[in-house]
């Protein structure tokens, strides 16, 4: 899968994607007119800043990277087509391989096609909101290396990720934003 492959609900879900364009709208209803253009749903910007506010992103430790993730340039910044993207990935129609995909990409800080050690320590600080000491997390982080690096070689591959991903039954209904 591409790193901009993108992923919608079906073209017949029309009202879910008219109830994104409403929340896309909400953030800052004075930037985004009623009736957007085709050229305006890739044009007009909604600054991260402003993302992050949304309720469903607000106590999210990864908000920032979500909207990286997503963002056409990887600023953070959100054009409509780039927030209909999150919004559909995170719908719970969104199939497995597609939400593993992205929650790869999430987890993958250095946007280096790994999730390697460092990634994974950043991630349990932000995860535990600093309350674990660095020797905590270096040994959370040996031990997910330990269980889930196949290939043995100290890092995560997108192969190792949805391994991990099989094995968690709830990880579709838990990686999901309602609209």
């Amino acid at each position: 899968m591409s790193d901009r492959q993108r992923w919608r609900c079906p073209v017949s879900e029309a009202k879910a994607h008219y109830g994104v364009f409403k929340r896309f709208r909400d953030v800052n209803p004075e930037l985004i007119p009623k009736n957007m253009t085709e050229n305006q749903a890739h044009t007009i910007i909604l600054p991260v800043e402003e993302i992050e506010k949304l309720p469903e992103l607000k106590e999210n430790p990864f908000k920032r990277r979500i909207c990286q993730v997503f963002s056409h340039d990887g600023s953070g910044n959100l054009t409509f087509e780039d927030f209909l993207d999150m919004m559909s990935v995170f719908s719970e129609a969104a199939p497995r391989d597609i939400k593993a995909w992205y929650a790869f990409r999430i987890y993958d800080l250095d946007d280096d096609k790994y999730i390697g050690r460092e990634d994974l320590l950043e991630a349990t600080k932000l995860l535990t909101a600093g309350q674990l000491h660095e020797d905590e997390r270096e040994e959370i982080v040996t031990s997910v290396l330990d269980e889930a690096d196949v290939d043995g070689d100290g890092k995560l591959s997108f192969m190792d990720f949805e391994h991990v991903v099989a094995r968690a039954p709830d990880f579709v209904s838990t990686f999901h934003i309602r609209v």
